[in-house]
């Protein structure tokens, strides 16, 4: 995605009041939380006892998984904890893992680009119906289980953000909410973090992936003691979440650890381990904060080397076992502030997702669903319509805040363009491409959905239906039935709309609870909704299920299934667009998208029509907002 604006006091207000924490846990102080004798668990890990959480649900929270990833142990694969003694009261949420602090679905409680969390962060939340002590399920009544795994780009979000006990109540499941290491601290490649005695996933420098692997193995022997299914885990995860369950797909450490999966405004892409080591001059350049950038922007920062090239003759004298000790002697801060973004302060940016040819395969996504070789589960896929109105509405390019709040569209045809292109460049290459791909080896396994409630308020002079629509992340509270969102949520969840969007809610929330019981979500678990038909190649009639109220039409099959060659060629097409500035400020905005794989730089390079705006040089924001001088015509 293209980068977000510097968020401001009002534009973070903006934010919460768009509810971009959508399913945010509104639940009272930890401390205010008394531990229930009625959920007293005998795990293998260790005895627990919970508390009566909310929607008559029983709540696990701050349980380890793993052992604290620090010293030795950053940047190394994950170990299982050992058995706690005694009876642990798991009462509250786990430290949130370090990031930068942001409205965006991270932590809250500091200002914006405040680097927050700790390194002792692996832990998960559990929520299960409220059984009697003699009444957990067993043997053939026991419950499907539900792996949550939060978005925020793999470098902001945690657990406690979300509440699964309405899910988990009123569909009978087992919700299970994971932390992973985030950011530079999740995915990090270099050679000297490759020497004797690392294994073979720990040289993959995928640390986040191995984390949910870790938290998947403790689900598997641990949650019968909750009345869970470890053979019926259904991982699920939106946005960086869902590009996580992608590559839990892809990977073969997790087979078996899971037997359905959902994919929500997710991607496939994965990098180059080069790129994510290399320097930017070397012959293969490597990424702008590869691992050898960072090191050299370290050793400048705490006067080690004078510059840049300096830096990189200091490392070249280095062995491996200096360097690796260096990077293990910075705090997690330190590290962390090496890969912040200049064009926004709560935001950093970082390579992930190595094809490193263990954990991840060094064959590209579609093409491995195509050949086969990955983990051969049922699958939905799924995008929100207005995906990217979100990031838009935010963007003071394109969008200005009226009364310094509400969003209006600078330009509201391009505004729309830019968007609806957007958006289906995202059902491209999260939903649809992978669906058929995967549809190729496993017919009658994928599903897809595209979701559409776009009911927000709409009155003169507030249009967040238009602004905002069936915006990035707004499936998620109806995916769990939560909605206290705080009052700072006004203009998204109404007493207007509440009827409607309950009742969408309801609905979603059966059919990704019968298809974690069944691997088809089918008709809902009552067997009463519209049936939802899988992904079929050889239909004109089905390819995906539209998600709305029943007054935009309701939930139906649609089909008209979209490629990124579709995309490019309805912008050369988009009358909208006024001239060949504009179109190559949409083409630009693609090639920026930082999911977008099948469309980049190189490929907006190629577009004839905008040799006059080179992608490095092209000042599109200051164009689009009409602050450049002049206009360059058709």
């Amino acid at each position: 995605m293209s980068p977000a604006p510097r968020p401001g006091r009002l534009a973070v207000a903006l934010a919460l009041a768009l509810g971009l924490g959508p399913a945010c846990s509104n639940a009272p102080d930890p401390a205010a939380r008394v531990a229930d004798p009625e959920t007293h668990r005998a795990l293998p890990a260790g005895d627990l006892v919970g508390f009566a959480a909310e929607y008559e649900s029983h709540g696990w929270y701050g349980i380890p998984f793993a052992e604290p990833p620090v010293g030795e142990l950053r940047w190394a694969a994950p170990r299982m904890t050992p058995p706690w003694q005694g009876t642990r009261e798991a009462l509250a949420s786990g430290p949130p893992c370090t990031q930068l602090a942001t409205p965006l679905g991270g932590v809250m409680d500091a200002a914006p680009g405040t680097p927050v969390g700790s390194e002792d962060c692996l832990y998960l939340n559990v929520w299960a119906p409220r059984f009697a002590l003699g009444g957990i399920p067993e043997g053939d009544a026991r419950l499907p289980v539900m792996v949550w795994i939060h978005g925020g780009g793999n470098t902001v979000g945690h657990a406690d953000f979300y509440h699964g006990g309405n899910l988990a109540a009123s569909e009978g499941v087992i919700v299970v909410a994971v932390q992973y290491r985030l950011g530079p601290l999740g995915w990090l490649r270099h050679a000297a973090l490759r020497g004797e005695g690392t294994t073979a996933a720990g040289r993959s420098g995928n640390f986040g992936i191995l984390d949910q692997i870790r938290a998947l193995e403790w689900v598997r022997a641990n949650v019968e003691a909750f009345g869970g299914d470890p053979e019926r885990v259904t991982i699920f995860g939106e946005s960086a979440g869902g590009r996580n369950v992608a590559m839990l797909l892809l990977s073969r450490e997790a087979r078996g650890l899971f037997h359905r999966a959902i994919v929500q405004s997710g991607g496939t892409g994965t990098l180059d381990p080069d790129v994510a080591e290399s320097w930017t001059d070397d012959p293969v350049p490597g990424a702008r904060h590869s691992s050898n950038e960072i090191l050299a922007k370290l050793l400048v920062a705490d006067g080690t080397a004078a510059d840049r090239a300096a830096a990189k003759l200091y490392v070249a004298n280095l062995d491996d076992w200096e360097v690796a000790e260096y990077l293990r002697g910075k705090s997690n801060y330190e590290i962390l502030e090496a890969y912040r973004r200049e064009d926004a302060e709560d935001g950093i940016d970082v390579p992930q997702m190595f094809a490193d040819g263990f954990v991840l395969p060094r064959q590209e996504a579609l093409a491995r669903f195509r050949r086969g070789g990955y983990n051969e589960v049922p699958v939905i896929l799924g995008t929100n319509r207005d995906e990217n109105k979100l990031f838009l509405a935010l963007n003071p390019s394109y969008a200005e805040r009226r009364f310094g709040l509400v969003p209006t569209a600078q330009d509201p045809e391009l505004f729309q363009s830019l968007a609806g292109h957007m958006a289906k460049l995202w059902k491209a290459t999260g939903a649809d491409e992978p669906a058929a791909a995967l549809h190729a080896r496993q017919p009658g396994h994928v599903f897809v959905y595209r979701f559409d409630w776009d009911e927000e308020l709409s009155i003169p002079w507030v249009r967040l239906d238009e602004m905002l629509g069936a915006a990035h992340g707004f499936e998620i509270p109806f995916v769990f039935g939560h909605w206290d969102l705080g009052p700072e949520a006004i203009g998204l969840f109404t007493p207007f709309n509440a009827g409607a969007r309950k009742e969408l809610s309801k609905r979603m929330m059966s059919y990704w609870a019968e298809f974690a019981y069944s691997g088809d979500p089918g008709q809902g678990r009552q067997g009463d909704l519209p049936r939802w038909l899988p992904w079929d190649d050889g239909s004109d009639d089905h390819k995906y299920v539209i998600l709305d109220t029943e007054d935009d039409g309701g939930i139906r099959m649609g089909s008209e299934p979209v490629t990124v060659e579709s995309v490019l060629a309805a912008v050369a097409k988009d009358e909208r667009l006024a001239d060949a500035r504009e179109r190559c400020v949409v083409y630009r905005e693609l090639a920026a998208w930082a999911w977008s794989r099948g469309f980049g730089p190189d490929d907006y390079a190629g577009i004839a029509a905008c040799a006059r705006f080179p992608y490095e040089t092209f000042p599109w924001q200051e164009e689009v907002a009409g602050k450049a001088e002049g206009e360059t015509s058709s």
